[in-house]
């Protein structure tokens, strides 16, 4: 995988808050800051456990304020989404699965992370051709895995990222179910807001067209407005950081062998650095992402 994006491909400018959307980020960071423990499961009378470290980390200042856009603003709305997303990762388990667990659902390299688009956004592609096991939650698990790897790899500044989907050879059976599509949107609506940049969906075969037709209505408005559909995925990516098939120049053959550990090896570093930043900064809830990610900006 690329380490970086190309030099000139930068995340557009953060535009400044607005004096009433500070007041709200300022509200909504006193109530995350007073959390000491969140239940273990969705349930209301479940048992609470201590906010653990890896939890107060992912509560930066950015996860705060994409929680606030995505609830339109409304404090009380996004204080309620942000726990039931910490409690849903504590349920689902996003920070146990290993990239051994993980490691056969990509054999195929049904899944890739690789290069960056032009807003510096890393790009996941999604390759059903290469679809190698059986619908099971795992399928989830390895697309959740991966969207975690692939935020991890987005360089400073660049909260979001590409989502490249390539139905070219695929079947109807090794698409997803309705059921299984509707899981993803859910996952992906609920607990990743304001993560998509861009979905460039291409090769659609009449089954797919059909699929999407059902799910639509499933779909939020705004997801809507950032899926492309048949696009020249080179009028969004340099053709640096393009896969030679999709219409650019890297002559990329998926090898599990190598690009596995590779992929994971730079995804934990990321993390390691992060994660040294954060202890080193005094462990607080609201630290800034551009900070955690090395940018320019220092410590809040």
């Amino acid at each position: 995988p690329f380490a970086f994006p190309e030099p000139s491909c930068k995340p557009e400018p953060t535009v400044p808050l607005t004096p009433d959307q500070q007041t709200k980020y300022t509200e909504l960071l006193s109530i995350v800051q007073s959390w000491t423990e969140i239940p273990n499961t969705s349930h209301k009378n479940a048992e609470k456990a201590a906010l653990k470290d890896d939890e107060k980390l992912w509560l930066t200042r950015e996860c705060l304020l994409r929680y606030l856009r995505a609830s339109k603003w409304s404090v009380a709305h996004a204080s309620t989404r942000l726990l039931s997303t910490l409690t849903w990762r504590r349920e689902y388990g996003t920070s146990t699965f290993t990239a051994e667990y993980i490691s056969p659902e990509n054999a195929t390299g049904k899944q890739v992370i690789l290069g960056y688009d032009n807003s510096g956004r890393p790009c996941l592609y999604l390759l059903p051709q290469n679809q190698n096991t059986k619908a099971s939650p795992k399928q989830v698990e390895h697309l959740v895995f991966m969207l975690e790897r692939t935020i991890e790899l987005a360089p400073p500044g660049q909260e979001t990222l590409a989502l490249l989907i390539d139905f070219r050879n695929s079947s109807a059976g090794s698409n997803p179910s309705i059921g299984t599509g509707k899981q993803v949107l859910n996952i992906l609506q609920n607990h990743y807001p304001e993560r998509l940049g861009r979905a460039l969906i291409t090769h659609l075969p009449w089954y797919i067209t059909t699929f999407l037709k059902l799910l639509s209505p499933f779909i939020d408005p705004v997801t809507k407005t950032k899926m492309r559909y048949n696009e020249p995925l080179e009028t969004h990516i340099p053709s640096s950081q393009l896969l030679k098939a999709s219409g650019g120049d890297v002559d990329f053959t998926y090898d599990h062998d190598v690009y596995w550990p590779a992929l994971n090896e730079l995804a934990d570093q990321r993390r390691r650095e992060k994660l040294e930043r954060w202890e080193k900064a005094g462990r607080h809830i609201g630290e800034s992402e551009l900070f955690l990610k090395g940018g320019e900006e220092g410590s809040l």
